[in-house]
């Protein structure tokens, strides 16, 4: 009996320090709360971050089922009693704020979707052809076969008796054409073009990163036919391992969310997903086995002869005089990539603008190529 009552009192003792401690955290929370301009759901903040700078838990609602309420607050299941003044509003998926003690304590209209994924870029069908992607006629025909033709002629495979592919990852240096590859492919699907990069999925509230994940599905769901770019995935989806960091905890429930996400979308033919990133050894092996993304495409440094079609399809629009000429330009490029050929492009504008000429020269070109160091 004495030892049932020391251990009674110290766990009494172990709850009033746990007490103590969460009142001197609400004390923290609401002297930052009380700062000029560090309100959390200010300056363009979600609803659900705003409610976790409040003390509460932000949740979506899984089941309604007569006056109980099964909400999902990542990685748990909390059941709750809502009041009569929030249950109306209450249906599956809809977004809420949930107390300490598990009331639901505000719902989220459609409005509060994240700012970042609000602030995706967003194209109801981009104005990139293929004509304007010069240099990857290799790589274009397999991003055409993988996501364009589920998209615009899905009795194809159901004729072959075959599943399309689930995704596809470009991999290669930065600038050397893998957006571009997306909008483009995008534009011939009549899709809608919804890119997001990996970083700017992650955050600092916990489960907002895998809230962030979900909602973007959602999203590209609503618009579809559409397509998802995630660029530089390699930050929402590296290998993972266990650890005690919050920080990386963070970025494995987003990284959890992806696959869960791409798992549920597999069977969706108006959905395709593509990624790309410049360090495929790190991502999660998760995250490129078959049935996630099928295919790996890389995309290299242009060759000589792509060199000089991207020169020729960035100067297209451009006044340049006779003299210019491409090949010539290619072969003074030899390590330059599709975005700093387009730079160098700028630039020989920028030259000739700056010696009062409206008609760009090759000298303009080899000026631009020597000052950008290429």
């Amino acid at each position: 009996m004495g030892e049932s009552g020391d251990a009674d009192g110290s766990a009494a003792e172990l709850w009033e320090e746990v007490a103590a401690l969460q009142a001197k955290i609400r004390d923290l929370e609401d002297a930052i709360r009380s700062r000029p301009g560090d309100g959390a759901d200010e300056g363009g903040g979600s609803a659900a971050q705003g409610a976790v700078a409040r003390g509460r838990m932000p949740g979506t609602v899984q089941t309604v089922k007569d006056d109980s309420v099964i909400v999902d607050i990542n990685p748990h299941q909390r059941v709750t009693q809502p009041t009569d003044d929030v249950s109306a509003r209450l249906e599956p998926g809809v977004q809420v704020a949930v107390t300490d003690s598990g009331g639901i304590a505000d719902v989220f209209d459609d409005a509060a979707v994240d700012a970042s994924v609000r602030a995706m870029e967003v194209s109801d069908s981009p104005d990139v052809t293929y004509d304007d992607v010069g240099g990857l006629e290799d790589e274009l025909s397999v991003v055409e076969e993988v996501v364009q033709f589920p998209l615009t002629r899905p009795e194809l495979f159901d004729e072959v008796g075959v599943d399309p592919p689930s995704g596809v990852l470009l991999s290669g240096p930065t600038g050397t054409g893998k957006t571009l590859l997306g909008k483009a492919v995008a534009n011939h699907s009549d899709a809608t073009f919804l890119r997001l990069s990996g970083s700017e999925i992650i955050s600092k509230w916990v489960g907002e990163s895998a809230n962030r994940v979900r909602q973007l599905f959602e999203l590209a769901d609503v618009r579809s036919p559409s397509v998802i770019f995630i660029d530089e995935i390699d930050a929402l989806a590296g290998e993972r391992s266990a650890t005690d960091s919050p920080g990386e905890s963070e970025v494995q429930r987003a990284t959890n969310q992806l696959l869960s996400e791409m798992d549920g979308f597999m069977e969706r033919r108006d959905v395709q997903v593509m990624a790309a990133t410049n360090r495929p050894n790190v991502l999660d092996p998760a995250v490129t086995r078959p049935g996630r993304f099928d295919r790996t495409v890389e995309v290299g440094v242009p060759d000589r002869d792509a060199r000089r079609d991207i020169f020729e399809i960035h100067t297209r629009s451009m006044t340049v005089a006779d003299d210019v000429r491409h090949a010539e330009l290619a072969a003074a490029t030899a390590s330059a990539t599709g975005a700093e050929i387009k730079g160098a492009c700028t630039q020989a504008g920028i030259n000739a603008i700056r010696d009062g000429r409206t008609t760009v020269r090759h000298a303009d070109f080899e000026a631009a190529i020597e000052e950008l160091g290429l």
